[in-house]
């Protein structure tokens, strides 16, 4: 990674979360992306357009999709003109995810507090965003200033591609390492994944700095919300029976099992013999070289001798 510009890695693993009821399960597995060296709005929409494209792939459609900034809540929190030790305590407060937070905080600012108010209290889409959280014409910070451009920059993105999207700047409870945008994924009330933009995390852990951003789905919750259909599994679904245990037979069972999973059936292999068979398409390999095809829905049998003669009567699944 040292001599790239840009990598787009991938990752299902274990890991432990920071859970402070103790009522929790800490350990949890996920699956993720991350784009190291992306640093345009782009990259960002990028993440959450494939995001939302992994759990529709998946079968769980309407997925919300919730946004908040991390840089621009931290630059709000500098704009209130605290001392540190106040502004450290409020922003671990508000990344904690205590509300009540955003209303303590008072600026000496009349018009940063309208501001302040109207964007941690906003929910909607950026049409309606930008006439009702207005910017103090005067006196705030460059810093401020740049955070929300960023953010408008990734909704007009948003608009443009038609990807629907919720706006909760308030809602960036366990996103302390985050720099930018941050997204969370939600599916009827549960939430299912999140990730966002880290452009400092990297050289904390001893890399180079190094833009990046990335999402993960948490795998609990989203295998509880798939669901095979019945009638998917009795249509398309393939019981494969090695008739021998000779090296050739295995070989011709895999290669099997492979070329129907690419064509969209569900194929379980039966390399022990005895399992009883709840799939519409049982196919015996007695030999290498010779396939014997059952239609359980219609009795039909028939004996090929090829994996194209196979996957040819079968047919594709879409």
């Amino acid at each position: 990674l040292s001599q790239q510009q840009n990598a787009r890695l991938f990752y299902v693993t274990g890991i432990f979360a920071f859970e402070q009821t103790g009522k929790e399960n800490r350990e949890r597995w996920q699956c993720g992306v991350e784009f190291l060296g992306g640093a345009s709005p782009m990259a960002d929409v990028e993440l959450m357009l494939l995001a939302r494209e992994l759990l529709h792939n998946l079968g769980i459609g309407e997925v919300e999709l919730r946004l908040s900034h991390a840089g621009l809540a931290k630059a709000l929190v500098k704009e209130l003109g605290i001392s540190p030790r106040d502004e450290a305590e409020m922003l671990g407060r508000i990344l904690d995810g205590d509300w009540q937070a955003w209303k303590e905080a008072k600026s000496n600012n009349l018009e940063l507090d309208r501001f302040l108010v109207s964007l941690v209290n906003f929910k909607g889409k950026l049409s309606d965003f930008l006439k009702k959280v207005k910017l103090p014409a005067e006196g705030t910070s460059p810093e401020l200033e740049s955070n929300l451009s960023n953010f408008i920059d990734i909704l007009r993105l948003l608009d443009d591609l038609k990807c629907d999207y919720q706006i909760d700047i308030a809602a960036i409870h366990g996103f302390e390492y985050y720099t930018g945008v941050c997204l969370q994924l939600f599916y009827r009330g549960e939430k299912i994944g999140g990730g966002g933009r880290y452009d400092e995390l990297l050289s904390l852990m001893g890399s180079k700095n190094m833009p990046a951003c990335g999402f993960a789905s948490y795998v609990e919750p989203v295998i509880k919300m798939l669901s095979l259909k019945e009638d998917e599994r009795s249509e398309s679904g393939v019981l494969v029976k090695a008739g021998g245990r000779t090296p050739g037979v295995m070989e011709a069972c895999f290669s099997l099992a492979q070329s129907l999973r690419n064509t969209g059936h569900i194929v379980e292999l039966d390399l022990a013999g005895g399992r009883a068979a709840d799939y519409r398409w049982v196919v015996s390999v007695p030999d290498e070289g010779s396939f014997v095809i059952i239609d359980r829905k219609s009795g039909e049998k028939r004996e090929v001798s090829s994996l194209t003669q196979v996957a040819g009567m079968l047919g594709g699944v879409d």
